[in-house]
C-alpha cells in the first residue's frame, strides 16, 4: 500500500530542479497518470511562494518506469498575487510529462456558489468494493491506496446492456486520508481522483462487450481547484464520458465533499490502444 504524501514527495537537487521515486504501489497500466501529475504539482508547490494551487494542466508524453524521475520547474510569469510555472518531468532524458501550474496568493472578489452536488447516498450508506466483490481481487495496485465505495454496483458483470457512461464513487485515501497541514498535498487528492475517473466512466458504456480489447491512456489532464476540503476524508469522484469516437474519448469530472461543496473540476482526452492479441 502506498501513501500519497510520501510517494509524491520531491527532493531538491538544485535551483528549480527536483527528483522523485515512482512507487510501484501506484500502478495502473504503468505508473498511474494522476500519480505522476501529482508529483509534478508537488514540485511546483516546492518552488512557489504561494500556498494556494489554482489550476493544473499537463500533457502525458510517455509511460515512465518505476524508477527515479527528474523534474525541472521554471517560472513563466510571476506577479504579486499569482505565479505561472512550467514543470518538465523526464526519466533518463526521456520526456514523461509537461505541466503548467498557476498558484495564487490570498485575494478577494465577487463570490457565488451555485454548484449542485449529485443526489447520491453518502459514503456511510454504501459498502466498500472489497465487500461487494470478495472473490475479485484488485486488478491494479493503485486501488489498494484508495477505499472505494461505488454509488452504483452491479452483481452481474459484465452487464447485459450498455450502461450510462459515468462513474460515481466515494473515495478515501489510505493509510492517510487527509492532509490539512499542506494544501499542495491536499490538491494532489483531487488530481489523482479526477484522472482516475476517465476510463471507468467511458468503459461502463461498453462493458457488456467485455473483453473489448482496448485500453485508453490519457493524453492530457486539466484540473481547477475550487473549494479546498483538507479535513474531509471522503470525496465523491463524479466522472462522465459522453462522447467516444475516432479512436478517442473525452471526459469531464468533478470532486465533491459530503457536505455538497465542489472541491475541484477536471477534464481530459484519452486515446484508445488495442491490447496485444
Amino acid at each position: 500500500m502506498g501513501d500519497l504524501a510520501l510517494d509524491t514527495a520531491v527532493e531538491s537537487v538544485g535551483e528549480g530542479r527536483y527528483g522523485a521515486q515512482l512507487s510501484r504501489d501506484w500502478e495502473i497500466w504503468g505508473p498511474m497518470g494522476g500519480y505522476v501529475a501529482a508529483i509534478a504539482l508537488r514540485a511546483a508547490g516546492a518552488a512557489s511562494p504561494f500556498a494556494r494551487p489554482a489550476s493544473f494542466f499537463c500533457h502525458y508524453l510517455s509511460v515512465a518506469a518505476f524508477d527515479r524521475i527528474e523534474l525541472e520547474v521554471s517560472t513563466v510569469r510571476a506577479g504579486r498575487s499569482a505565479l505561472s510555472q512550467r514543470v518538465q518531468v523526464t526519466q533518463r532524458d526521456r520526456p514523461v510529462l509537461e505541466a503548467s501550474v498557476w498558484s495564487v496568493a490570498e485575494n478577494d472578489g465577487l463570490e457565488h456558489d451555485e454548484a449542485v452536488a449529485p443526489d447520491v447516498p453518502g459514503p456511510e450508506a454504501l459498502s466498500p468494493i472489497e465487500l461487494l466483490t470478495p472473490q475479485r481481487p484488485s486488478a491494479y495496485a493503485f486501488w489498494d491506496n484508495v477505499e472505494m465505495r461505488p454509488v452504483h454496483f452491479r452483481t452481474e458483470w459484465p452487464p447485459a446492456e450498455p450502461l450510462p457512461p459515468q462513474w460515481q464513487a466515494w473515495c478515501q485515501f489510505r493509510p492517510t486520508a487527509t492532509f490539512p497541514s499542506d494544501p499542495w498535498i491536499d490538491a494532489c487528492r483531487s488530481v489523482v481522483l479526477l484522472d482516475v475517473q476517465s476510463w471507468p466512466a467511458a468503459s461502463q458504456h461498453h462493458a457488456w462487450r467485455e473483453p473489448h480489447g482496448y485500453i485508453a491512456p490519457s493524453l492530457d489532464l486539466y484540473v481547477a481547484f475550487h473549494n479546498p476540503a483538507p479535513t474531509e476524508a471522503w470525496l465523491l469522484a463524479d466522472g462522465h464520458a459522453p462522447v467516444s469516437g475516432d479512436g478517442m474519448f473525452g471526459w469531464t469530472g468533478r470532486v465533491w465533499t459530503p457536505s455538497g461543496a465542489l472541491a475541484a473540476t477536471g477534464a481530459g482526452q484519452a486515446l484508445y490502444r488495442r491490447l496485444p492479441g
